[in-house]
């Protein structure tokens, strides 16, 4: 595979994730695990099952970020168009793909005979990602990575690729007020300005600050520096 960089974008395909009949939880999960391996998430977006939408956001989130990740839309049922939809963004074929043909007839219980016109084919220029937990197979091409909506399926492949979105270590510090967020305002942002960190404010019950950057030593200083006028 090749070596992404840490800038992450994370493409969800399915009407039913806009129509609010199925909970986007692949888009958090993988936030929360590439958050966790050093990576930015730096734009998570939900499209249609469209062919035509699917290749112009891949195109547009491929061409800012250091990879893509897509899930969902992968099977040979009429509106699994997103394989279809990698290969228009690239400019290349869908074609029966000899890597899954061997996967699914060594690795699996599956007969070439079993399998629905479509499931083995992938982009021509893709490496094969294999799924392990269910049939449609996964891809990745060049800095685009595509992986099954089904959650559990997602989880699985993810430990595939998962290597690499390494990045620096981020150290987090949490803090509370019981003050309003608008008093917050001035100290906020002039920690912002005086340390090499990111700070956001989460008003609730109480205002939670959670403090956050590459450098522990910078980030206790934010810390510290901030505790006293919360």
């Amino acid at each position: 595979m090749s070596d992404v960089g840490t800038t992450v974008a994370v493409l969800t395909v399915g009407d039913e994730l806009l129509t609010g009949q199925t909970e986007n939880t692949n888009a958090t999960w993988l936030a929360r695990q590439l958050h966790a391996r050093g990576a930015t998430v730096v734009r998570v977006e939900v499209v249609p099952d469209d062919r035509s939408t699917i290749a112009d956001t891949v195109n547009r989130l491929r061409s800012t970020s250091d990879a893509v990740i897509v899930t969902g839309g992968l099977g040979p049922t009429h509106d699994d168009v997103t394989m279809d939809a990698i290969a228009d963004a690239f400019d290349v074929a869908l074609a029966e793909n000899q890597a899954v043909l061997e996967w699914f007839e060594t690795e699996t219980e599956y007969a070439r005979s079993d399998l629905v016109e479509g499931t083995t084919a992938i982009p021509e220029t893709a490496t094969f990602l294999p799924n392990t937990a269910g049939v449609a197979p996964g891809a990745q091409i060049e800095n685009v990575f595509v992986l099954p909506g089904v959650p559990e399926e997602m989880k699985v492949m993810f430990d595939l690729i998962a290597d690499e979105f390494e990045g620096p270590e981020t150290t987090t510090e949490v803090l509370t007020s019981e003050r309003p967020e608008s008093e917050l305002v001035t100290a906020l942002r002039t920690a912002s300005e005086r340390f090499d960190v990111r700070i956001g404010s989460y008003p609730g019950t109480v205002v939670t600050v959670r403090i956050q950057g590459t450098d522990p030593e910078a980030v206790e200083a934010a810390a510290q520096w901030l505790d006293t006028r919360l």
